[in-house]
């Protein structure tokens, strides 16, 4: 079993609350919008990152980040990037990204709002984090906190940090 703790768009600012929220995780997922390649090494001192680059970032984060990550986590197989749109509405890379094989799980960023929902027509979990950076329209920053034991996600958890301002 694989504790996970999912975040994104930080936009360059770690909310001193993920390091509780976080620290039972065996994991950290960023999908994207790092903001600075601070945060990135103060995560990765902190626990094992993995991440994808976002829109706004720059080319040192790039450097340290792809467009796409395919991986497995446990027994199941995972797809992350930071544009990704939603179940219906794919953006034209990940739609492309998408013929290469479905993931058991699709993890994209972007929009700052949190939603989790299953994909009827690839049969794959969607998951955006929603934001957990002061900067973007949302009102409050969230995060992700799971499990993955074999191919099955689990006790997955929406974590609330409080109001964006």
């Amino acid at each position: 079993m694989m504790r996970i703790g999912l975040m994104s768009d930080t936009h360059g600012y770690i909310d001193p609350k993920i390091y509780n929220y976080f620290k039972d995780v065996d994991e950290i997922w960023h999908a994207g919008d790092v903001g600075d390649v601070s945060v990135i090494d103060k995560l990765r001192k902190f626990k094992p990152l993995r991440g994808v680059y976002g829109n706004i970032d720059d080319a040192k984060v790039r450097l340290e980040f792809p467009e796409f990550l395919r991986f497995k986590c446990e027994d199941a197989e995972i797809l992350m990037t930071h544009i990704g749109g939603k179940p219906g509405k794919y953006s034209k890379p990940a739609y492309k990204e998408l013929q290469n094989g479905i993931p058991k799980v699709f993890i994209c960023g972007h929009s700052h709002i949190l939603l989790v929902k299953q994909d009827p027509q690839y049969k794959m979990l969607w998951m955006n984090p929603g934001a957990c950076g002061y900067k973007g329209f949302h009102q409050v920053k969230t995060l992700l906190r799971f499990s993955v034991t074999g191919d099955r996600l689990h006790d997955l958890e929406v974590i609330e940090l409080g109001n964006r301002a």
